[in-house]
């Protein structure tokens, strides 16, 4: 299939059109509105500084249902210690920057640019976009962010800068969304962390079904705690 070129109607190609590497189209915008539009339809913006903006819907996808959550013993036990005080909405901006910060540091460069940046902290000030922090004595050691539609959470970015700091604010988040209705965790592409917490391959067809039946859902917009 070929990589579709966005121009700047408000239009994307169906998933399924994708390259086999997940690559879909390339061009257009971050506005709000292109934003929601490709997460309602399973896509999503990935590329590095430098590079247009590149739009992906990797087959196989990797999900979490909430009500599957995972967490070992050790996590658990971490939990129950209190170790981190775990907040939600409270500092969005300083969770996107330090996921932008930890993973330049760690492999040199991010996809999560000034650019990108800026545009999901504005859909966290438009009420789609959310995130979740670790605080340890006053200082914030990790935390999360994603974009939630309907009854799907669209998992993003995250960092610790503690141990398991990230992973408790993981846990926080799934435990949240499943007290909330939540039908899906959207994690986009396969990592062993996700893994562990009971994310699964599936494929996108199966994904796209998950998700229209999520997005039936109305959106809980506004700062969530």
């Amino acid at each position: 299939m070929p990589v579709f070129r966005l121009s700047e109607d408000l239009i994307f190609p169906p998933p399924e059109f994708s390259e086999h590497d997940g690559l879909l189209a390339v061009g257009g915008d971050l506005s709000e509105e292109r934003l929601l539009l490709a997460y309602s339809m399973g896509i999503f913006p990935w590329y590095s500084e430098g590079s247009p903006i590149l739009w992906w819907s990797p087959d196989p996808r990797l999900v979490l249902i909430p009500k599957e959550l995972k967490i070992s013993r050790s996590l658990r036990q971490i939990i129950n210690k209190n170790t981190y005080r775990i907040t939600i909405d409270s500092s969005f901006d300083e969770i996107i920057r330090n996921c932008s910060d930890v993973h330049k540091k760690k492999h040199g460069g991010t996809w999560i640019t000034d650019e990108m940046a800026d545009a999901y902290i504005r859909l966290h000030k438009s009420g789609f976009a959310h995130s979740v922090e670790s605080w340890h004595e006053g200082d914030l050691v990790g935390g999360l962010y994603g974009v939630s539609l309907g009854g799907a959470f669209f998992g993003e970015s995250m960092f610790s800068k503690e141990p398991n700091a990230s992973k408790v604010a993981f846990v926080r988040l799934v435990q949240q969304l499943m007290e909330w209705g939540f039908k899906l965790i959207d994690c986009q592409v396969t990592t062993e962390h996700l893994m562990s917490f009971g994310a699964k391959e599936i494929p996108r067809s199966e994904f796209m079904k998950m998700l229209k039946q999520s997005l039936k859902m109305p959106t809980k917009k506004g700062k969530w705690i």
